[in-house]
């Protein structure tokens, strides 16, 4: 059910959901049926590409990270989010992403949703990576390998076991800690879980790869004797221009499939390889506009870097939940004089006010 506060241009506040909020709205959704709705809703989004203002994101690098704004709108809604990530981070004691985000009605301008998205990427990036599996990877997945166990990792697994039916993961994390970590968060939803002490050992036997790190730099995680025909791989942590993780080799033996190609190019995996490589975009393959797979030795990868309209899907979904779970709070955050000529006076009557 959408949302229904008061027209934009009667709005006196803008619901904001914190990350309290958050927790509490994953919790009373639950998970699974949380991350299942939301693959529905980017779905939904993914076969309407083409009606929205698509760009890559703006983006200020330095040495020790990245900070970005990913933009985008389709006839009603604008929505944005902020989000930086800064792999040095995990070592003093900080996370290497974190974000917020807004939705704004296009007629008016005013913002009717803000947000945290620091909880919410990490589900919409898993709900994201999960929908694209399900046309992407071998029929009847069952087993994955997790390369990079940190804070994307329960996610994706949790995504993957809803949405494409995974129930079995092997795990390898240069830091086993990370790995353990990550068998204990999930103990008991259902996997049977392998941690690994290599990664050649992580990827043998599994029918997808998911490789999820986090340094920013190029890195071989996956050299191409390790990937047999038919896998399917997901990779998520190749985010920045100068960071990749898979061998170039295995880019020329792959169908390789992308959200928006002129970001990826920038900043994925394909980075690697000449500007004229071809590169199917995941859109065309969910509307049925262009083949996954379509053969039983096929390689695929998606090479994902996250894009502004899975965002919007995210706030979107998060937006229509609130009316019928109430978790959110009035953000005074919107100048509303009674004359909307008069912001001045308003101004001075709030110092009045003060002083009577």
């Amino acid at each position: 059910m959408p949302f229904s506060a008061p027209a934009p241009s009667h709005l006196a506040f803008v619901p904001f959901v914190s990350v309290q909020n958050m927790m509490a709205l994953v919790h009373t959704i639950g998970i699974e049926t949380f991350l299942r709705e939301l693959g529905e809703y980017l779905e939904a989004d993914f076969k309407r590409w083409p009606e929205f203002d698509k760009t890559p994101r703006v983006a200020a690098h330095s040495a020790e990270g990245v900070i970005e704004l990913m933009p985008t709108s389709d006839s009603s809604l604008y929505g944005f989010k902020y989000v930086n990530g800064h792999p040095k981070n995990m070592k003093e004691g900080l996370q290497t992403v974190t974000a917020f985000g807004m939705l704004a009605d296009v007629a008016s301008g005013y913002p009717v949703l803000l947000s945290e998205m620091t909880l919410l990427t990490a589900l919409r990036t898993a709900a994201t990576s999960a929908m694209a599996a399900k046309y992407l990877a071998p029929a009847h997945s069952k087993t994955m390998a997790i390369i990079g166990n940190g804070a994307q990792s329960e996610f994706q697994a949790m995504a993957f076991r809803e949405i494409v039916g995974i129930n079995a993961l092997r795990l390898y994390d240069l830091d086993r800690s990370a790995s353990e970590k990550c068998a204990r968060n999930l103990k008991g939803q259902g996997f049977d879980i392998t941690i690994c002490t290599t990664s050649e050992d992580a990827v043998d036997g599994a029918d997808i790869i998911t490789t999820v790190t986090a340094d920013k730099q190029c890195a071989t995680i996956l050299s191409d004797n390790m990937i047999g025909a038919g896998i399917h791989i997901n990779a998520v942590g190749g985010d920045c221009p100068g960071k990749t993780e898979l061998q170039r080799d295995i880019l020329l033996r792959s169908s390789i499939f992308a959200e928006y190609p002129p970001q990826t190019r920038i900043e994925g995996e394909i980075q690697q390889l000449p500007e004229n490589h071809p590169v199917t975009e995941l859109w065309q393959v969910i509307t049925g506009e262009a083949k996954g797979r379509s053969g039983e030795n096929q390689i695929t990868l998606f090479d994902s870097v996250g894009f502004a309209i899975e965002d919007f899907s995210a706030l979107r979904y998060v937006r229509d939940k609130l009316e019928t779970t109430g978790l959110y709070e009035k953000l005074d955050m919107l100048a509303d004089p009674d004359d909307p000529r008069d912001l001045f006076g308003m101004l001075q009557r709030s110092r009045d006010n003060n002083n009577s």
